[in-house]
């Protein structure tokens, strides 16, 4: 009788990659004529302050207003081309190579690898791409018209994450205890508790405690790496996009949206 499959859970910023990445474009975003030069040096701020000390649940929730007020009547088209056009310049160097490692060793036994991330999934799902990710789970923005209204379909944090991950196993057959999950951040707690085998990664003082008081291993990353000599090796780049929706959560029915490629084979 064959194992039950499983899959590894990523974090994104500050575990795959060395910075925010939905602040890494606020430039790019400012040259499309996106946002004022007032946004950003207040994105380039909060960078700053999230490298020097993390997020917190209070620090999360205003950068989700701040961001929800900031994008609203955005062009989706407009903004999938920005990140398209940037998308390597800017993330390619912040990769942490103990990442890239972890995404080979982790295919090579026959997991997905799977991107959970609170950025949006404009954002989360090139990057996911890049990097030879099987899927990701990333906070969706509501469309109309062809541009963003300012409100969340759906928000990829703290618990919400978590029940992401229990509906993508019953779709795809995971056994979360036999799957993994790295993350830097004490509000990602939900989703390390969720599988059997969670490691803290570049944690915040509270998941570093948290993790010492479960057992949990702790792990630095500290090498950026940039990945254009390494996708080859990674895996065949993934197909077009495939969107599932149906995520119930407390507060009521919320569509979730997934990327995902083609299968490891």
């Amino acid at each position: 009788m064959s194992p039950p499959r499983s899959a590894a859970f990523f974090d994104l910023d500050k575990t795959v990659i060395a910075k925010s990445s939905t602040l890494a474009f606020g430039k790019p975003f400012y040259k499309g004529g996106l946002v004022n030069r007032r946004a950003v040096l207040k994105s380039s701020y909060a960078q700053f302050v999230y490298l020097l000390q993390g997020a917190d649940e209070t620090q999360m929730d205003r950068m989700r207003d701040y961001l929800k007020t900031l994008c609203a009547g955005w062009p989706v088209d407009q903004v999938n081309a920005i990140v398209a056009e940037t998308l390597h310049e800017l993330i390619d160097p912040l990769v942490y190579d103990e990442a890239v490692a972890l995404f080979e060793e982790h295919h090579a036994a026959g997991r997905d690898v799977v991107i959970v991330s609170s950025s949006g999934e404009e954002v989360v799902g090139p990057i996911g791409e890049m990097l030879g990710a099987d899927r990701v789970v990333a906070t969706r923005m509501v469309v109309e018209n062809g541009a963003y209204t300012g409100d969340i379909a759906f928000y990829a944090y703290g618990e919400g994450k978590a029940v992401a991950m229990r509906e993508l196993a019953t779709e795809q057959g995971y056994d979360l205890s036999a799957s993994y999950a790295y993350s830097d951040s004490f509000t990602d707690l939900p989703m390390l508790e969720l599988v059997g085998h969670p490691t803290a990664v570049n944690p915040d003082k509270a998941l570093r405690k948290a993790a010492t008081e479960r057992g949990w291993p702790v792990r630095e990353f500290r090498r950026p790496v940039r990945m254009r000599s390494r996708i080859a090796a990674l895996r065949t780049p993934p197909g077009p996009p495939v969107v599932y929706a149906g995520a119930a959560v407390a507060a009521g029915a919320l569509g979730v949206a997934w990327w995902t490629g083609r299968r490891r084979r």
